[in-house]
């Protein structure tokens, strides 16, 4: 059966057996461990990983490519093939241990969905991911560079960051425009950051990065004047870009004392 990419699910097939099998042995599986592919397509990766593991569940939104893997995987009592969209999907559910997950991501979809990885968290023991590797480096990124911002934080805040390799257009098809990178997460086993309230968090990082170009004195002047931000040794005439995650969290955890 062959299945033409689909734009709308922003479908593009790792083909390159060498890139694959480079991917597999950075996230090199042990037996007695849970896997959990995200989106698996053809199943190019899902062969090799199945080598290594005894079981694994992957997650699958293409109706069509269920299909396909069910026929190309038949009565594998290794596999789950889950006909789910991973945006909605409760991977906790899953864990009999925590979860090592995998995938070549949706470009389309990937902040949504690390977002949502990231609320499941205490689950999840790491992530291997293949994204666009501008998104990679903004996760990746240091405060004063042109890459830092909402990502980063929010990222950094629950997780460490690995960049691992990048991969060409031509390893996939179709090819996409931009290269990839493959990116390792793994979730700080204890806070890094004492977080009061971590919906204020989000919402007081949103708003300092709503537009770069703002200090934080005007981006956050809804919230916190001038003298709270000073409070906690940041200066109200900085710009987000320059401020560090712990600094995020001091004036979120200080604006959650205020609104008490």
């Amino acid at each position: 059966m062959e299945h033409r990419p689909r734009k709308r699910f922003g479908q593009n097939f790792l083909h390159d057996p060498n890139i694959i099998s480079r991917i597999v042995d950075a996230i090199h599986p042990q037996p007695e461990q849970q896997l959990v592919e995200i989106g698996p397509g053809q199943g190019a990766l899902t062969s090799l990983l199945l080598e290594r593991v005894q079981h694994m569940d992957v997650i699958e939104l293409d109706r069509d490519l269920v299909a396909l893997l069910e026929k190309d995987f038949p009565d594998n009592e290794q596999l789950t093939i889950h006909s789910a969209d991973a945006l909605k999907f409760d991977f906790c559910q899953l864990a009999k241990q925590k979860l090592r997950i995998v995938g070549n991501l949706p470009y389309n979809i990937s902040t949504p969905l690390i977002f949502h990885l990231l609320e499941q968290r205490h689950c999840i023991h790491d992530m291997h991911f293949m994204l666009q590797k501008e998104v990679v480096e903004r996760m990746a990124a240091l405060p004063s560079t042109k890459a830092y911002g909402r990502l980063t934080v929010m990222v950094q805040l629950f997780c460490h960051v690995e960049k691992l390799f990048t991969v060409p257009p031509g390893a996939f098809n179709p090819p996409p425009k931009v290269d990839s990178m493959i990116v390792r997460l793994i979730p700080h086993e204890t806070p890094q950051y004492e977080i009061k309230d971590q919906k204020a968090l989000q919402g007081l990082v949103n708003q300092a990065f709503s537009q770069r170009r703002k200090t934080l004195r005007n981006a956050l002047k809804k919230c916190l004047t001038d003298d709270q931000i000073r409070s906690v040794d940041i200066e109200p005439g900085a710009r987000p870009e320059t401020i560090s995650v712990q600094g995020f969290v001091n004036l979120a955890n200080l604006l959650a004392t205020i609104t008490k």
